[in-house]
C-alpha cells in the first residue's frame, strides 16, 4: 500500500495547521487600464498625446457580479498582490486537503455499523391485483 491509514490521517492533520497558518487573502486579478477620461479639454483628447493609465485595479466576484477597485497605490498593489497570491495557496490546500480525504476514504476499511433491523431487507412489494 503506498499511503498508510496513519500516513494519510498525518498528513491531512498537516494539511489542518497549514490553513490554520494563513494570511490575509482574497480572490481576484489585478489588470491594468489606460484610456482617455470624460473630460473633454483635458490632453489625452489632444492629438498625439498619452491616454491615461496604466491604472491597476483589482477585479472579483460577489454573488455572481464583477466588482472592480481601483488601487491608488503601489503598496496598494502589492497588498493586493500579496493577498491574492496567500488566496492560491488557499485554493491549492483545499485541494490537497480534498484529495488526501478521498484516499483516507478508500484506504479505510468498512465497518459494521448497521442494527439488526437495519440488516433485514425490506419485503418485495406487491403489485395490487386489479378488481373488474
Amino acid at each position: 500500500m503506498p499511503d498508510s491509514l496513519p500516513e494519510l490521517e498525518s498528513r491531512r492533520a498537516e494539511l489542518v495547521q497549514q490553513f490554520a497558518r494563513l494570511g490575509d487573502l482574497r480572490s481576484g486579478s489585478i489588470s491594468n487600464t489606460s484610456g482617455r477620461c470624460g473630460k473633454p479639454n483635458c490632453r489625452c483628447h489632444r492629438p498625439g498625446q498619452r491616454v491615461h493609465g496604466p491604472n491597476p485595479r483589482l477585479t472579483y466576484k460577489v454573488q455572481g457580479k464583477t466588482v472592480t477597485e481601483s488601487l491608488p497605490t503601489a503598496a496598494a498593489q502589492k497588498k493586493a498582490e500579496r493577498e491574492i497570491a496567500e488566496f492560491r495557496h488557499f485554493e491549492q490546500l483545499v485541494g490537497d486537503f480534498v484529495a488526501v480525504n478521498a484516499k483516507i476514504c478508500r484506504t479505510r476499511p468498512v465497518e459494521e455499523t448497521l442494527t439488526p433491523e437495519e440488516k433485514k431487507r425490506p419485503k418485495r412489494s406487491r403489485p395490487k391485483s386489479r378488481a373488474r
